[in-house]
């Protein structure tokens, strides 16, 4: 395939991706960070990027790639990608939205769950022999009829919102501006937090989202609070959360990311008011094929057509004038 456009996989997809992606392109494949360098120092006529994993696509990157004309991203957040450098330069930016929404809202929901009712000490409790030992295990607090603060009502926050509807939630919203759904948005972080029992984080992420969990929000949480974190762990202030958790100023946490992914602060490893994931929000089989596919999809839009079918935000009128 001599004429076949370059193409640079970053990353180590299942091998039905690299079939497809090898079947209409010239695949050059980086699983390691070196291997990126060196794919950089013969960047010209890398036409196309399949990402899967969170590498770092900055403008120096792009400068290394002068023919790139499309980034086909493994996943819905894109904060590694400069997709706003990228748009100005031409170059297409997708992602892989909606097919993972559901499996987000039920990792939370299963977040939640066991926060509340305290799955992990309890079952701890049982394999341990305490209950012989000990008696009963301690009463454990509902989610039913809770007061539930979102942080972001995109396409997976308004999964979440409904996948908890049969818990009879009072839902409560942040965003930076209302959006058209059928629940009450506030329009301080602050005052959410003070109103609500948990709070559910699934904002991008970014520069513009850092720390935007801060001690004032944990804090208005207050002792008998949650937050339930499946969207980017640069988000939340981590030694904020973990000093609260700690003190007793915040009830408890159920966290699928983190600031410095993949390590995970010791405090926050000794808590039981903690559950901990290793960023598996959307990481069922089903789910991570149809994510796969996807990418496979707009490379092949790409090449048929040089359009995406789902371009990022920032690409969308450079999709569309294509």
């Amino acid at each position: 395939m001599s004429d076949a456009p370059r193409l640079l996989l970053l990353g180590s997809p299942a091998d039905r991706y690299v079939e497809r992606l090898t079947a209409s392109a010239a695949v050059t494949q980086a699983e390691t960070q070196e291997a990126f360098t060196a794919a950089l120092a013969d960047g010209a006529g890398i036409q196309a990027i399949a990402m899967f994993g969170h590498w770092v696509i900055s403008p120096e990157v792009l400068d290394a790639l002068p023919d790139l004309k499309v980034i086909s991203n493994f996943g819905v957040g894109y904060d590694t990608i400069d997709a706003a450098e990228a748009a100005r330069r031409g170059i297409l930016v997708s992602h892989t939205p909606d097919v993972l929404n559901e499996e987000v809202a039920d990792t939370t929901l299963m977040l939640w769950l066991a926060v509340s009712r305290e799955l992990l000490p309890s079952e701890r409790w049982a394999r341990s022999g305490d209950w012989e030992a000990k008696g009963n295990y301690p009463l454990t607090r509902s989610i039913r009829n809770r007061t539930v603060g979102i942080l972001g009502m995109g396409r997976i926050g308004q999964a979440i919102a409904e996948t908890i509807q049969p818990f009879n939630p009072t839902i409560l919203y942040h965003t930076r501006s209302p959006k058209d759904v059928p629940y009450t948005y506030v329009g301080d972080l602050v005052e959410m937090a003070r109103q609500a029992d948990v709070l559910i984080v699934i904002t991008p992420g970014g520069a513009a989202t850092r720390h935007l969990v801060n001690a004032a929000v944990i804090d208005a949480l207050g002792p008998e609070g949650i937050v339930i974190n499946v969207a980017r762990g640069t988000v939340i202030d981590e030694a904020a959360l973990t000093d609260a958790l700690v003190s007793g100023r915040l009830g408890g946490a159920g966290l699928d990311v983190f600031e410095d992914e993949p390590k995970i602060p010791d405090a926050l490893k000794s808590l039981e008011n903690v559950v901990l994931l290793p960023h598996v929000g959307s990481a069922s089989v089903e789910t991570r094929q149809m994510m796969g596919d996807l990418v496979c999809d707009n490379v092949d839009q790409w090449l048929a057509g040089k359009t995406v079918k789902t371009p990022v935000p920032e690409c969308w009128d450079l999709n569309a004038s294509q």
